[in-house]
């Protein structure tokens, strides 16, 4: 009998969506015989500690990437940050070689860890950012971040190719690469019929302190708001923590199970406007408002072009008010794709030798 491989799955911990979004490709991987060996730092690492217990977790170097307090200065921090971040990818790439080693890795997927990659084995980088936003600088951030992909064997990029898609010109651009694969939205939810037990589901993420700040204010905002509000501050922790202020429950965080029920159950979701926060919500048809995180390129486009196709609303984080959400009554919300991952297809990648 063939001994089964052992895959390394290493997603960037920046805020929790690579996280949660390499979820089903860990489950894929279980059903179709591989040993999936998991690595990340930080709320990353912890979140998929929690979701796979039974499965082998290794910390990489961090990239400790914080945004600006002033969302306009956070393409000068990042810029100012960038010998540091540097520093850290060499450090990751020296780990990954020596997890490859120690494990006998003979594939690996890497979503958005710029050092986690190897030319002996198939290598797998994950993204939705085939052009990289960056205002006047995109030409350049694009540039060097199609010099990262190259030196995968593969680029999967969860979206479909068609004009009718979620990522628009973020993850299409004029000109093909050979080394990209369109897998199709990734989530690691289902949608149930289930009875609508909360008005609002506010579902934070994302580096300090801009997740602290959008809390601040929503808690602020919904204290006088007549319904049922659920919010849940997108903090792992090695508990799941309650409080219940007046109309609004707050969660720490929220098992992925649990979060799945929680936005079944919800009439509307307010939430940051990240990629995969976007597949989640398609997936299970829900209503939502964004509030992109300030100065984040990525996320101002992707909820202008929700606003425009007439899926979803958004403002800006300064500007929330409770009567924004009025608007929402006037759009169609997020609706699914009906695409089915081939995940043996994917896969046999890793047959190759």
């Amino acid at each position: 009998m063939e001994e089964k491989k052992h895959i390394l799955v290493a997603p960037i911990n920046w805020g929790l969506g690579h996280a949660t979004r390499c979820i089903p490709i860990i489950k894929a991987l279980l059903q179709q015989n591989f040993i999936p060996i998991l690595a990340s730092d930080g709320a990353a690492l912890t979140l998929l500690k929690y979701e796979f217990p039974e499965l082998t977790c290794l910390e990489l170097p961090a990239y400790n990437i914080t945004y600006a307090k002033n969302g306009k200065n956070f393409k000068y921090k990042l810029l100012k940050d960038s010998p540091k971040i540097l520093k850290n990818i060499k450090a990751e790439k020296l780990a990954t070689d020596k997890i490859i080693a120690e494990y006998q890795i003979k594939g690996l997927i890497s979503d958005n860890r710029f050092g986690v990659y190897s030319r002996d084995i198939p290598s797998v980088f994950i993204t939705h950012q085939l052009r990289v936003l960056s205002g006047s600088t995109t030409w350049f951030s694009t540039k060097m971040h199609s010099h990262i992909i190259n030196k995968f064997t593969q680029c999967w990029v969860p979206d479909v190719a068609e004009s009718t898609n979620l990522s628009g010109k973020l993850g299409h651009t004029k000109k093909p690469n050979s080394k990209v694969k369109y897998i199709g939205p990734l989530s690691r939810f289902v949608k149930k019929k289930l009875p609508v037990k909360h008005d609002v589901l506010v579902i934070l993420s994302g580096p300090e302190p801009q997740r602290q700040y959008l809390e601040t204010k929503l808690l602020h905002e919904f204290a006088t708001f007549n319904g049922h509000v659920v919010l849940v501050k997108g903090i792992v922790e090695s508990e799941i923590l309650k409080n219940v202020v007046g109309n609004i429950t707050i969660y720490n965080y929220l098992t992925s199970s649990l979060l799945e029920d929680a936005i079944n159950q919800s009439q509307l979701i307010v939430s940051r406007s990240g990629y995969t926060t976007i597949m989640d919500l398609a997936k299970l048809e829900k209503k939502a408002f964004f509030i992109p995180t300030p100065g984040q390129f990525e996320q101002n486009y992707l909820a202008e072009r929700l606003q425009e196709t007439n899926l979803a609303p958004y403002c800006k984080q300064d500007e929330f008010t409770m009567d924004k959400l009025k608007s929402v009554s006037n759009y169609k919300g997020l609706s699914a794709y009906n695409y089915k991952i081939d995940y043996t297809d994917l896969f046999s990648l890793f047959h190759t030798e």
